[in-house]
C-alpha cells in the first residue's frame, strides 16, 4: 500500500515518472561513524525479517532444508544462482531502461552513498539482506504456508509475484512488472528443485550489480540516472 500510493503521488506530479527519481541506498547520518552504523543496521535488520520467516515455518515444525534453507550452499545453488542472474538480470536491465525511456518508470538510483572506504561493504551486505530478507519470505515462507493451506502451485505462484511486484511500484509501473516477472521465475524453480539458496544467491548477485556498479559509474556514464 505505501508503494502504490507513492506512485500515485509521483503520477499526480506535474513532470512524467522518468523526469522523477527515486533512491534505494541512502545516506543515513552526517557523521561518516554513524551512517556506517546505521547502514550496517539496516542490513542486520533485513536478514533479521528473513529469519524470522525461517523461525515461523522452524517454530512450526518444518526443517528448513524442506523449504530449501539447507545448512551450506553446494555447487549447484551457487551454479543455480549465477545462472538465474543471467536469466534475469540482463532481460530485467533492459526492461527497466525500455520502461524509463518511455515514461513508465521513475529513475532508479540504486546508491547515493557517498564516495567511502565502506561503501562496497555496506552496499553488498544491504544487497544480500535484501535477497535473503524477500526470498525466504516471500517464496519459502508464503509460498509453503499456500501449499499448507490447499492452494494450487499455479494460483500460489502468482500471488507471490503480484505481492513482490506491488511492494516495488514505488519504482513505476516497469518496477511492478520486472519484479512480478522476476517472482514468477523464481518462484516456479523453488516449487520445482526445492532449492532456495539458488535465489538468495542470484538476487544478491543482481543487486550487488546494481548497488556496487552504479556507485561505480555514476557521473562517468552519461546515459545512467
Amino acid at each position: 500500500m505505501r508503494s502504490l500510493l507513492s506512485l500515485v503521488d509521483s503520477l499526480l506530479r506535474p513532470e512524467p515518472l522518468a523526469k522523477q527519481q527515486v533512491a534505494l541506498n541512502v545516506p543515513q547520518a552526517a557523521v561518516e561513524l554513524i551512517d556506517l552504523l546505521k547502514q550496517l543496521l539496516s542490513a542486520i535488520q533485513l536478514v533479521g525479517w528473513g529469519a524470522l520467516g525461517a523461525y515461523l515455518l522452524y517454530r512450526g515444525g518444518m526443517k528448513l532444508a524442506e523449504v530449501g534453507l539447507r545448512r551450506r550452499l553446494d555447487r549447484a545453488d551457487i551454479g543455480g544462482g549465477v545462472l538465474l542472474t543471467a536469466v534475469i538480470g540482463i532481460p530485467g536491465l533492459a526492461l527497466y531502461f525500455i520502461g524509463w525511456k518511455l515514461g513508465f518508470n521513475l529513475a532508479v538510483q540504486p546508491s547515493t552513498l557517498d564516495s567511502t572506504w565502506w561503501r562496497p561493504i555496506t552496499l553488498t551486505l544491504s544487497a544480500f539482506g535484501n535477497a535473503f530478507a524477500e526470498e525466504v519470505l516471500v517464496v519459502g515462507y508464503l509460498l509453503t504456508r499456500l501449499r499448507q493451506l490447499g492452494w494450487r502451485e499455479n494460483s500460489s505462484l502468482l500471488a507471490a509475484a503480484v505481492l513482490r511486484g506491488s511492494y516495488h511500484l514505488y519504482q513505476g509501473i516497469g518496477g511492478f512488472v520486472g519484479n512480478l516477472v522476476m517472482g514468477l521465475v523464481f518462484g516456479r524453480v523453488w516449487q520445482r528443485t526445492n532449492r532456495l539458496w539458488p535465489l538468495v544467491v542470484a538476487h544478491t548477485l543482481l543487486d550487488v550489480f546494481a548497488f556496487v556498479g552504479y556507485s561505480l559509474l555514476r557521473g562517468n556514464v552519461s546515459w545512467l540516472p
